[in-house]
């Protein structure tokens, strides 16, 4: 098979199903940063993390393929893939809970940073945030689960305690914001 198709070559590209859109499209917008966020993981693994987190990080990237495809077939399209559901939101909760009991708690708000893979699982957070904003606006238009808002909602919390979870590994504190 090859890499280049020279269809995408008029502005537009396909989604499951067939359907030509422009790649402009808030469809394309939100997949195409949920991709930039499996690859900012990518590089989050490539530094080594704590071994837990890792299979955290493995198992998220294949959500997100999931997610991608999902965000890619609109509910109509014949084509059946694999959808996001309540289940992979209930387990992203699971190992939110499960880090955040092991941290201390929070009584202010932190700066993004400390280990290389913290500050990795930062950039995360706030790429997953952005896919999340995107997401609603193509909302208003298009016909997009419930349970993938949910989805993003919820990892980018858990990117937030992953962060603190690695930091707290390599033996380095949260550092506080503290206003003027």
């Amino acid at each position: 098979m090859k890499i280049y198709t020279k269809t995408g070559d008029d502005g537009t590209t396909s989604l499951f199903g067939g359907q030509r859109v422009l790649k402009s499209d808030l469809r394309i917008e939100c997949y195409g940063t949920v991709d930039e966020l499996n690859s900012q993981l990518g590089v989050v693994q490539s530094f080594g993390t704590d071994s837990e987190l890792a299979a955290m990080i493995l198992r998220i990237q294949h959500l997100l393929f999931t997610l991608g495809a999902d965000l890619a077939t609109p509910p109509d399209a014949t084509t059946r893939i694999e959808r996001i559901s309540g289940q992979e939101v209930l387990e992203l909760e699971h190992w939110i809970d499960s880090l955040d009991a092991r941290l201390p708690s929070l009584k202010s708000f932190i700066l993004p940073g400390g280990a290389v893979t913290a500050s990795g699982l930062h950039v995360a957070r706030t790429i997953c945030r952005r896919a999340e904003r995107i997401l609603i606006l193509a909302r208003e238009t298009e016909d997009i689960s419930d349970e993938t808002l949910r989805f993003l909602n919820r990892l980018s919390d858990l990117l937030f305690v992953m962060a603190r979870a690695e930091n707290q590994s390599k033996g380095i504190d949260d550092v506080k914001w503290i206003p003027r």
